[in-house]
């Protein structure tokens, strides 16, 4: 075999696409969405279908498999391999034509399904398979997994829905396939005429969800019209690339409605389902309350629900009248449709978190029976998970017998390990039993393809190597999947991992890639790096599966001093949006923070992390110094070493006068009688609370906190604010990644505090996520840090917790701005909302993050990442404002993003809220 340097030399100069054998490229395509992981020797980005033919070419005459790889999103292993990945997703990503009146389109394999639904929703059209990945996933691996998604029971899976196929098969030959044997390659036609009784005969009962190996295969018979192209689909990429696909477009209804039917348990709702399919659903997805969790008080009683889509109202309401449901609701609204299905998109990553904290992995992720078996095969499944201890919550597409579930595996212990084998053998017997198939939606891969035998039987599996073998006689094409597979329990990704609460958290990541979205929808803020760059290893997906492989040590092979994971991590935010909007729970702004600990230990860090990071110290030290005035007007002149120069090399302007000086200097009526958060302190009738002198409220902005001041003494609330000393989260100390630092920090913020005798309100929302969620984790043995996290408040929360009957100022004004990422991932900005609502402020603020986020936009060589995330929402929503909007910003980097990118001036809700006293 040839060895990976000469292959990549050869590939170099074949090839115009790019051409990556490094660490980081073949580290970031070690795994998919599964819980397998295989190496690569290599990635190759073709640039179009003469790349593909070349790789698939050299790659042949070398020996060295291939895998074609879209969005990465498979859950059964897929997508993973160890040979050369071909990532489809760069350049052979476009929508090439689309015919309205014949209602398809010509589609490259990359091009991810949401573009295409975008491109076609003018014509009144969109493409009916719409997996839950839908934002990322990608035509290209809809069409090697079959994908199907919720309106399958109307519209049909992706071999349903695809017409013509333009493949290339190992060694580089073209094919051009759809209805008929033109175009196929020699020997396909004879192999078929040649099995026509076990095609016929053997294969088991068809239903919508038969999706499990080679499942589409008697799609060839002549009695179904020898459709080629159908049957190439659910191929997972064994028998060639898609190079080019023509696919069938449907009529998008005008006004679905969304009847959501409450059901006393899952296997009631289950033995409801089929009997909905005859009033025409769109949809009928299934889930239980242990899946739901506390969303269930939005929907209406019961312990188990079916969403079901309907083409129209009308039709809605019939189907209402004729369900036997515990209870029901119609929902027209569109906003409130979208809000009920984010619930079940988001599923595939909730249900990996166990209501205990522990984890679930993919694996038996969509086994599928004919609908009408479905509450039996459920009551048995439940059994089953029992029997062995197992946990999972089973939820899917009812409408059509297939179940989606995660499962509390152990797949690191040998004993966990030998059960999660056991359990599958069984679990494809019951499977079998009900008439089901393995896989009813995502295909096979290493998960299943072991147990294929038990669904299909010798013959049928012999005759699925034959087709393989045409296809593909080298067997270069993505070998151990689905044809002489690898074991079950072979290439588990936890295998590699070191067993330390850390690598725990890095394989927290299962890669369902909704960090990959290039739409931020709304109010949603991850990954804004990505969307920035459109690279993998600028997602949140990629820096984990980075860091995974620096703690495996196999490709990232210097640990901690990775310079693969360090340049990744570069551009990471640390917005913390990974933390909410990841299913999972991704943290990376944590998992960044404890990366440049170990990083730079021992050795000189950027110069940035002294300036930037500790701008508390040095802020501290100037108003000590009373030297505002003389640094501002040094820094108009001399750029401040370490901070970007596009920005001019300067930070905003520091206050002359601190808050707490201001604060110091006011009579007893503003502050009470003693200065200090003693018992004397005078009370409003509202009670107390201490408003946190934050660094940048402090320093930087004290006008926030003088507003802040007045508005909660006018709802009736005393305010206190330590000056014995100087208290700070640790921010950012945290973001760069100074553990040690920001945890003496911390402990002195304690000692100095004491203990607040009720709500602490922090004006800046990065300061406010640190102290709560934060100061917990790294002050575990310390009580008091628990209980100042439980004590902190937004300016908002304070308001309607603590003067829940005042009546702000009615501004009657329009207002545009930011709602700060570490808000929306960590505090939450509903009381925020109702605020502005009572003061009569209308509109929204901008979703997404800034760009600007505490040190990143200042540190050099993120400038042009800073102004496009800025680009992204917030800049256009200025541009588009009313010229009497407010504007609004409770982050300082926000405010200050807004100032030198927006040239206008943003400021906190409490500063609105004052001037309108």
């Amino acid at each position: 075999m040839t060895s990976p340097g000469e292959l990549e030399r050869t590939l170099r100069e074949n090839l115009r696409g790019e051409i990556d054998f490094g660490a980081a490229a073949r580290a970031l395509t070690t795994m998919d969405a599964s819980n397998y992981r295989r190496v690569p020797v290599g990635v190759v980005a073709p640039r179009d279908a003469d790349d593909v033919a070349a790789a698939l070419t050299v790659c042949a005459e070398a020996g060295v498999p291939v895998l074609p790889r879209g969005g990465g999103t498979s859950i059964a292993g897929q997508a993973t391999g160890v040979g050369v990945v071909l990532d489809l997703t760069r350049h052979m990503n476009t929508l090439v034509s689309v015919d309205p009146e014949a209602r398809t389109a010509v589609v490259h394999p990359g091009l991810v399904l949401d573009r295409l639904r975008d491109a076609v929703r003018p014509y009144g059209l969109t493409f009916g398979p719409d997996p839950s990945t839908h934002s990322r996933c990608t035509l290209g691996g809809m069409i090697g997994n079959n994908a199907c998604g919720a309106h399958s029971v109307a519209w049909g899976t992706t071999a349903d829905n695809v017409t013509e196929l333009a493949v290339t098969t190992y060694g580089g030959t073209s094919h051009r396939i759809g209805t008929g044997w033109a175009g196929t390659p020699d020997g396909l036609r004879e192999l078929i005429t040649g099995h026509l009784g076990p095609l016929r005969t053997g294969m088991p009962p068809g239903f919508s969800r038969r999706i499990s190996g080679y499942g589409g295969l008697d799609a060839l018979l002549p009695e179904h019209g020898v459709q080629v192209a159908r049957a190439f689909c659910g191929s997972e990429g064994t028998l060639g690339v898609v190079t080019e696909a023509v696919v069938r477009l449907v009529e998008t209804p005008r006004a679905p409605v969304l009847a959501v039917l409450g059901y006393a348990d899952e296997s009631a709702a289950a033995e409801a389902a089929a009997g909905l399919l005859p009033h025409g659903p769109l949809t009928v997805e299934g889930m239980a309350q242990d899946l739901v969790g506390d969303t269930a008080a939005r929907l209406p009683r019961g312990g188990a629900w079916l969403f079901v889509e309907m083409p129209d109202e009308g039709a809605a309401r019939a189907l209402l009248r004729a369900a036997d449901a515990v209870d029901r609701a119609l929902v027209t609204d569109p906003a409130g449709q979208r809000a009920l299905w984010r619930i079940r998109e988001d599923a595939a990553g909730t249900a990996t978190r166990m209501p205990d904290g522990g984890m679930a992995w993919p694996g038996w992720e969509d086994c599928a029976v004919p609908p009408a078996r479905l509450g039996a095969y459920l009551r048995e499944f439940r059994a089953l998970l029992a029997a062995h201890g197992l946990r999972g919550s089973p939820y899917g597409h009812f409408g059509e017998g297939c179940v989606h579930v995660r499962i509390d595996f152990d797949l690191v212990s040998a004993p966990g390990i030998a059960r999660f084998r056991t359990f599958s053998e069984e679990l494809a017997d019951l499977v079998v039993a009900h008439g089901g198939s393995l896989s009813g939606e995502h295909g096979d891969g290493q998960a299943r393809a072991e147990l294929l035998p038990k669904m299909y039987g010798p013959d049928l599996i012999r005759l699925f190597g034959a087709y393989k073998d045409v296809w593909d006689p080298a067997g270069g094409m993505n070998p151990g999947t689905l044809v002489r597979p690898a074991r079950l329990d072979e290439n588990l990704r936890f295998a590699v991992l070191p067993a330390t609460p850390f690598a725990g958290e890095i394989a927290r990541c299962v890669g369902v890639a909704k960090c990959r979205t290039t739409d931020p929808g709304g109010a949603s803020v991850m990954c804004p790096s990505y969307r920035a760059t459109g690279e993998e290893r600028h997602s949140t997906r990629g820096r984990a599966r980075l860091l995974h492989e620096m703690l495996a040590g196999e490709i990232v092979t210097d640990g901690w001093r990775s310079t693969e994971v360090a340049e990744a991590l570069d551009l990471c935010l640390a917005c913390k949006g990974c933390r909410s909007d990841c299913p999972v729970g991704v943290d990376m702004a944590t998992y960044k923070a404890e990366f440049l600990h170990h990083h730079w230990a021992g050795r000189i860090r950027p110069l940035s992390h002294y300036t930037l990071g500790g701008l508390p110290d040095w802020l501290r030290l100037i108003a000590h110094l009373r030297a505002a005035g003389a640094v501002n007007a040094l820094a108009r002149r001399v750029p401040v070493p370490g901070l970007d120069r596009e920005r001019g090399g300067r930070l905003p302007e520091l206050a002359r006068e601190p808050f707490t000086r201001w604060w110091a200097r006011q009579p007893d009526p503003a502050k009470g009688a003693k200065g200090a958060s003693g018992p004397d302190r005078a009370s409003g009738p509202g009670g107390a609370v201490t408003l946190w002198p934050d660094t940048f409220t402090q320093y930087l902005n004290p006008s926030a906190g003088r507003a802040a001041t007045q508005v909660l003494r006018a709802a009736g609330l005393s305010v206190e604010v330590p000056t014995a000393g100087p208290v700070c989260c640790g921010l950012t100390y945290l973001s760069t990644g100074r553990l040690d630092r920001a945890r003496t920090v911390l402990r002195r913020t304690l000692d100095t505090l004491g203990e607040p005798a009720g709500p602490v309100a922090v004006l800046e929302p990065s300061c406010a996520a640190a102290l709560r969620a934060d100061l917990p984790a790294l002050l575990p043995d310390d009580p008091r840090a628990a209980r100042l996290a439980g004590a902190v408040r937004t300016f908002a929360e304070t308001l309607e917790e603590y003067a829940p009957a005042w009546r702000p100022p009615h501004l009657d004004r329009k207002v545009v701005g930011q709602t700060h990422c570490h808000q929306h991932a960590v505090l939450g900005d509903g009381p925020d909302r109702r605020l502005r609502e009572r003061a009569g402020l209308t509109g929204e603020l901008s979703g997404g993050c800034c760009g600007l986020a505490g040190n990143f936009g200042f540190e050099p060589g993120h400038h042009e990442v800073s102004v496009a995330c800025a680009e992204e929402q917030l800049l256009p929503a200025l541009r588009a404002a009313p010229p009497d909007a407010l504007i609004q910003a409770d982050g300082f980097s926000c405010r200050t993003q807004i100032a030198q990118l927006g040239g206008a001036r943003a400021r906190h809700l409490a500063e609105l809220l004052a001037e309108g006293l």
